[in-house]
């Protein structure tokens, strides 16, 4: 590792545990709960619901098929630079045990770079957001503001239980958001093909 690399990923160590350390019960109970994402079947089934009810049964197909490509997309270019990359989690890395900091979930494998949590879930945000933009009729502002706050709070988690580094969940998040734009254009190609065909 050349010394700037050397000198990021120190960085990125110290503040990993700083943030790692801002804990009370209750900020533990929160964040090992955002940090869960099967705990979120619900809310999923309620944004499906809600963009069927919003969009009709065939454009809420295809932005519920662009959110599950974002999912694949991400998934599995995370596997891959995780074992390019091969660096470490903190919870397996002896210096960051060391530091202090707090492992509040098990599992997991043992490289880090980058999280698939952060991607995922930035992912879904972007492309539900401009799926449900397909409805003309509201803004969904208030949408928006929940679906970020709850990437980021998915994002932000995975710090907090010492799985990932903050590092980890920045490029996490920019991979989805790519990843998400992208699945949303394919998704805004096959809408507009099907509204001028269906005239």
């Amino acid at each position: 590792m050349s010394s700037f690399w050397q000198e990021i990923h120190q960085l990125d160590q110290a503040v990993t545990l700083s943030v790692n350390s801002w804990h009370t019960g209750f900020s533990d109970y929160i964040m090992t709960l955002f940090s869960d994402i099967g705990i979120w079947i619900p809310m999923y089934a309620v944004i499906v619901c809600f963009l069927f009810w919003r969009l009709g049964w065939k454009k809420a197909l295809i932005v519920i098929a662009s959110a599950a490509l974002a999912f694949g997309l991400c998934d599995q270019f995370s596997n891959v630079i995780k074992d390019s990359v091969a660096r470490l989690r903190p919870c397996r890395d002896d210096i960051m045990l060391d530091g202090g900091l707090r492992v509040l979930e098990g599992g997991g494998g043992q490289f880090g770079f980058f999280s698939a949590h952060a991607a995922n879930a930035f992912g879904f945000a972007v492309t539900t957001l401009i799926g449900f933009r397909h409805d003309r009729r509201l803004k969904y502002r208030g949408y928006a503001a929940w679906i970020f706050f709850w990437a980021l709070m998915v994002s932000i988690s995975r710090v907090f239980v010492g799985k990932h580094y903050l590092g980890d969940i920045l490029a996490g998040a920019a991979v989805g958001v790519v990843f998400g734009l992208f699945t949303a254009w394919l998704a805004r190609l096959a809408i507009s093909y099907i509204s001028r065909n269906t005239r």
